[in-house]
């Protein structure tokens, strides 16, 4: 379901006099992004344009199967489709999954959700170090991380010079052999958006809980992420219907964008994404800051390297996502039944040793299911590569479903066993006991009561910055 909300973007209301005396945000990090919109005008105007992505698509409205996918998760609560840049900090206030804190200690996520949605997460940690950044709660952030995806979170201050400007992303490129510092500017230019645009998780030791990880210490590959998780048994959620122990892919884009023909061939995420352009003068070119789909600059884009016309190749494009989503449906469709399945065996007595192998396969197949699709834009990026994971999800979604009928028939459960109606979204969180009329009352009240609180506090600080 799209609509069009009027929306407004945080880092604007909350702007300050940038001629105040005071301190300096940061010696490293200058997090307001309109600071830099005179000497960098150009990039600061089409950086500015990605606030033109004003729709909101409800993702669980749109695939009502995610609901139960992600029974006993936050994205079972509300799931949309990611929006420009402009949106990463409205957005992340906004979603039900953040749920509705009414002070800095209270609410279901912690302070890392914050963590790719601000250059403030930089300044933030450059001040209190990775401990008092990461420590606390989600709702501990609102006053601080205001300002949304901007120019601090990918070049070095008052530069155009590209940097790496979290530790834990840092961290994570020199595990896998290509630290920053030694990359070429080419390789850069995607490192910078492989900052966010990648798989993670939050740590759960003591010593470390909740910072954030990128789980590359295997390599970067679906099935090496997987036994690494597997390896140190972690678990984002129980399953709420199925009990299994799960894994959430966030989106990553950057580890399917090196299996694919362009990133084999060093073609960048700039070079799509964001092409060199012509000034509006007509003298020299800049970086196109609208993040955004390449067909849009079709000729700054797919046509520096591509003889085909715009037409084939946005044909050849929409085939690929074709068949991505009809695997994808498929392999949703298996998952569903599967989660159903094994709360019936459990229900029918079933022993954690029988579940444990049906449980894995469970895990395996949702696991690659979601790496292959929460990577947006994999189709593009690698869609033989999304095929591939996607045949493995399925494949072992049917080994559980195999073995559940096995263990149902055992227990003399009468098979097919009754599904519950999920085919839409309201039906399907029904389904699974959700509350979300208090939900949305809970969310509304606090974007009433705590949010402009933290405006005004950032408002305040911000007005003591040189």
């Amino acid at each position: 379901m799209k609509m069009k909300l009027k929306t407004t973007v945080l880092s604007a209301v909350i702007a300050a006099s940038f001629i105040a005396t005071g301190v300096t945000a940061s010696d490293k990090t200058e997090p307001r992004n309109e600071v830099y919109k005179d000497k960098f005008s150009a990039q600061y105007e089409t950086w500015h344009d990605t606030a033109e992505s004003k729709e909101i698509v409800d993702m669980l409205e749109e695939v009502p199967s995610l609901v139960v996918l992600w029974a006993g998760y936050g994205f079972a609560k509300d799931y949309n489709a990611p929006r420009g840049h402009m949106y990463a900090v409205t957005d992340v206030v906004n979603t039900l999954r953040t749920g509705a804190p009414t002070n800095a200690e209270d609410g279901p996520m912690p302070m890392a959700c914050w963590s790719c949605k601000s250059p403030d997460v930089p300044r933030v940690i450059e001040e209190q170090g990775e401990d008092g950044y990461f420590k606390g709660k989600w709702a501990k952030g609102g006053a601080e991380i205001v300002n949304t995806i901007g120019c601090a979170d990918c070049h070095e201050k008052g530069s155009a010079k590209l940097r790496m400007s979290r530790p834990f992303a840092a961290r994570a490129m020199e595990a896998i052999g290509t630290p920053f510092d030694k990359a070429s500017r080419k390789d850069k230019q995607s490192m910078v958006c492989g900052q966010c645009h990648v798989e993670y998780y939050f740590e759960k030791t003591d010593d470390r809980k909740g910072f954030v990880k990128f789980p590359w210490d295997m390599g970067t590959t679906v099935e090496q992420m997987e036994v690494y998780y597997d390896n140190m048994e972690f678990s984002d959620w129980t399953h709420a219907v199925s009990k299994t122990p799960m894994l959430k892919a966030q989106h990553p884009g950057y580890e399917t964008w090196k299996l694919g023909v362009h990133g084999k061939n060093n073609v960048t995420c700039t070079d799509c994404h964001m092409p060199k352009v012509a000034k509006a003068s007509g003298k020299g070119k800049f970086t196109d800051h609208k993040v955004g789909n390449p067909f849009d600059r079709f000729e700054e884009t797919c046509a520096t390297c591509h003889n085909q016309s715009k037409e084939f190749m946005v044909n050849l494009t929409k085939e690929r996502y074709k068949k991505v989503g009809e695997l994808k449906a498929s392999a949703e469709k298996q998952l569903v039944k599967a989660h159903f399945e094994a709360k019936a065996a459990w229900d029918a007595g079933a022993t954690e040793a029988e579940m444990k192998p049906i449980l894995m396969d469970i895990r395996h197949s949702q696991w690659r299911w979601d790496y292959a699709t929460a990577s947006h834009g994999v189709a593009a990026h690698a869609a033989d590569e999304a095929l591939r994971i996607l045949g493995t999800s399925v494949d072992k979604a049917a080994d559980a479903r195999i073995k559940l009928a096995q263990l149902l028939a055992a227990k003399g459960v009468k098979q097919p066993i009754a599904y519950p109606d999920v085919s839409t979204k309201a039906k399907a969180q029904a389904a699974l006991g959700m509350d979300m009329k208090k939900m949305n009352a809970d969310k509304e009240a606090f974007k009433k009561n705590l949010v402009p609180k933290w405006q005004e506090e950032a408002k305040k600080r911000e007005a003591t910055y040189k």
